[in-house]
C-alpha cells in the first residue's frame, strides 16, 4: 500500500514538472513576489518634484532654495508666481510640493528672528504628503543650525491640498476602483473563456451560426456592464458614505472608467488566448495583474521610490495611468486638457491588447 502511495505521489510530481506552464508558475511566482515586495514596498521617497513660490526674492530665500535643491532629494520642476499656478501645477502632476515664501521673508527672519514658510503638498496621497513635509522641515532646520539661528526661527506650516483633513479614504477609494475593475474585468473574463475551452462547449459554439468575434463580444459584454455598475456603486458609496468629493466632471470620470474597463477586458482576453485551463488563467491574472496593480501602480507605495527597472515596468500597468486620472478628476478637479496623456496611453494599450488578443483567439479557434 505504501509503495503504491509513493508511486502515486511521484506520478503527480512528475506530471507537475512536465507541465511547463504550471511548473513555471509554482517555482517562478514566489521569486517574483519576493522581488516585487522587497523592492516596491518602500516608504521613503528618493525624488520630490518641488515648485517654488517666492514672494520675497531675497538672499535668504535663495539660500534656502539652494539648500533644498542641493540635498539630492528635491528637484525643481516649477517656478511659480501666484497661488493659482500652484493649483494648476498640482492638478497636472508636475509637483509633489510647493514651497511658499512670505513677503519680506529674509528681513523678518533677520530682524524679528522668525518668518513664515508654507508647505503645500498633494493631499491626494496623505502618506506621501507627510513624508514630503517631514523632509522639507528637516532641511529647514539644518539651514537654521548652519546659520546659527534659533530652531523656531522659521515656522513651516504644512497645508495638504485637496485633502486638508488627511483622510486616508481619499487614497484608498481610487485604488480600490482600479482593483475591483481589474478583478471583475480581466480575471472573470479570462476564466469565463477558458472554462468554455476546458468543458468542451467552445466547439459547440463554433459550429453554431455565431462568428468568433460575436462569441468574444457576447462573453465580454456582461462583464463590461457589471464592471460599469461597480463603478457607479463605488463612486456613490465614496460620495454619500465616506464623503469623498468629485470635484471634476462625473461624466469624464465614467468615460475614463469605461476606457479602463475595456483595457482590463482586453487583458483578460489576452490571458485566455495563452491558457487552456481556469486554474492557470486565475493564477496568471492574480499574480500578473492584481499584484502589480497593488504594488506598482502607485496605489500605496510611491513609484518614485522604486528602482528604475520597476518604474519602467510600472509604465505597462494600466492601473497606474487610471489612478492618475481618477485622483485628478475626483480630488483635483482636473479635466481632459490635463489628463489627455494618461487617456491616450490607455487608448493605445486597449487597441494593442484587443487587436492582439482577438487575432490570437481567432487563430486558436481555427
Amino acid at each position: 500500500m505504501m509503495q503504491r502511495f509513493i508511486g502515486f505521489v511521484r506520478k503527480e510530481f512528475s506530471h507537475i514538472v512536465r507541465d511547463r506552464r504550471t511548473a513555471a508558475i509554482l517555482f517562478g511566482m514566489p521569486v517574483l513576489q519576493l522581488l516585487l515586495f522587497g523592492f516596491a514596498i518602500k516608504n521613503e521617497i528618493s525624488e520630490i518634484r518641488v515648485g517654488i513660490l517666492d514672494h520675497s526674492h531675497d538672499l535668504v530665500t535663495q539660500e534656502l532654495t539652494d539648500k533644498l535643491l542641493s540635498s539630492g532629494t528635491f528637484v525643481a520642476t516649477a517656478t511659480l508666481s501666484n497661488e493659482r499656478e500652484a493649483g494648476e501645477a498640482f492638478a497636472s502632476g508636475r509637483v509633489n510640493e510647493v514651497v511658499v515664501f512670505e513677503p519680506a521673508f529674509g528681513d523678518r527672519l533677520l530682524r524679528d528672528g522668525h518668518a513664515g514658510l508654507q508647505l503645500l503638498t498633494d493631499g491626494s496621497d496623505p502618506n506621501v504628503s507627510r513624508i514630503v513635509a517631514g523632509y522639507t522641515t528637516s532641511v529647514v532646520r539644518e539651514y537654521l543650525r548652519e546659520k546659527g539661528l534659533a530652531a523656531s526661527g522659521i515656522e513651516a506650516v504644512p497645508l495638504m491640498m485637496f485633502n486638508p483633513g488627511l483622510k486616508s479614504v481619499y487614497l484608498f477609494v481610487p485604488g480600490l476602483m482600479a482593483m475591483i475593475l481589474m478583478l471583475v474585468s480581466a480575471l472573470m473574463t479570462s476564466i469565463s473563456i477558458t472554462r468554455e475551452k476546458e468543458s468542451g462547449t467552445m466547439e459547440l459554439l463554433l459550429v453554431s451560426s455565431l462568428r468568433p468575434v460575436q462569441i468574444i463580444i457576447g462573453k465580454v459584454v456582461p462583464y463590461l456592464v457589471l464592471a460599469f455598475v461597480n463603478v457607479i456603486t463605488v463612486v456613490a458609496l465614496a460620495f454619500f458614505v465616506f464623503g469623498v468629493p468629485c470635484r471634476g466632471s462625473i461624466l469624464l470620470l465614467f468615460l475614463e472608467s469605461l476606457l479602463f474597463i475595456l483595457t482590463a477586458l482586453s487583458l483578460g482576453l489576452l490571458i485566455s488566448t495563452i491558457t487552456s485551463s481556469q486554474q492557470v488563467a486565475m493564477m496568471i491574472s492574480l499574480a500578473g495583474l492584481l499584484l502589480p496593480t497593488v504594488l506598482l501602480s502607485g496605489f500605496i507605495f510611491p513609484i518614485a521610490s522604486m528602482p528604475w527597472p520597476l518604474q519602467a515596468i510600472s509604465n505597462l500597468i494600466p492601473a497606474r495611468w487610471y489612478l492618475v486620472i481618477v485622483r485628478g478628476v475626483m480630488l483635483k478637479g482636473a479635466g481632459i486638457a490635463v489628463l489627455w496623456k494618461e487617456t491616450l496611453i490607455l487608448v493605445v494599450m486597449t487597441a494593442l491588447y484587443l487587436t492582439f488578443s482577438v487575432r490570437k483567439f481567432s487563430e486558436r479557434l481555427q
